[in-house]
């Protein structure tokens, strides 16, 4: 009988020393995981859990964000694209002085034009913010605060100083989109810069 006892707890402290070593195993993974997610989405990682209220909730979220955007097809633009993206905000920087509020909606556009251009969907704005946050999650900050300058002055309270900012947050983003394919000859694999404009 004391041989049977001793097997029964013998297998129940090993199965004890099982279950402590898969639970700790499970906290470890989701404290990298965690972690993985805050150095990836960065401020962005922040803003989600208070927008969720919860930490596995928001971590959820990013990561359907992540899996979606994973498949679309973002692509880098050709060069002669890029050039035409570049100069096109160029032209619209310099009508800023003369129409402030419409270089501030033109430069909503052309950064939508560029979004749509890369592969990115061009939903609701918290859809596209979501979808730029997983390639570029330190400059969708600039993106939200050029929209709701955006609403400002659609309610016509942003005055001239806001709507440089706005368009200045939107020049963030802009350039961190403005990804161009080089090294196309043969035998390299084609790979993405950033366009410095």
């Amino acid at each position: 009988m004391d041989t049977a006892n001793t097997q029964t707890w013998i297998i129940l402290g090993g199965l004890a020393v099982v279950c402590l070593i898969a639970l700790s195993a499970w906290i470890f993974y989701r404290k990298k995981q965690s972690h993985g997610l805050k150095e990836r989405f960065g401020p962005e990682y922040g803003r989600t859990v208070e927008q969720f209220g919860s930490q596995s909730k928001a971590e959820s979220e990013l990561k359907a964000r992540t899996k979606r955007v994973d498949g679309l097809n973002i692509l880098p633009l050709e060069p002669a694209e890029a050039a035409r993206f570049s100069d096109a905000w160029l032209a619209l920087q310099s009508r800023f002085i003369d129409n402030p509020k419409g270089v501030l909606m033109q430069a909503d556009q052309l950064v939508r034009e560029l979004m749509d251009k890369r592969g990115y969907p061009v939903g609701d704005f918290e859809r596209r913010a979501a979808d730029i946050s997983v390639d570029h999650p330190l400059v969708v900050e600039h993106y939200r605060a050029a929209q709701v300058i955006g609403a400002r002055n659609e309610r016509g309270e942003a005055d001239t100083e806001e709507l440089r900012k706005a368009v200045v947050h939107y020049r963030a983003l802009f350039d961190e989109l403005l990804e161009v394919r080089v090294g196309t000859d043969e035998g390299t694999p084609p790979r993405r810069t950033a366009v410095q404009s």
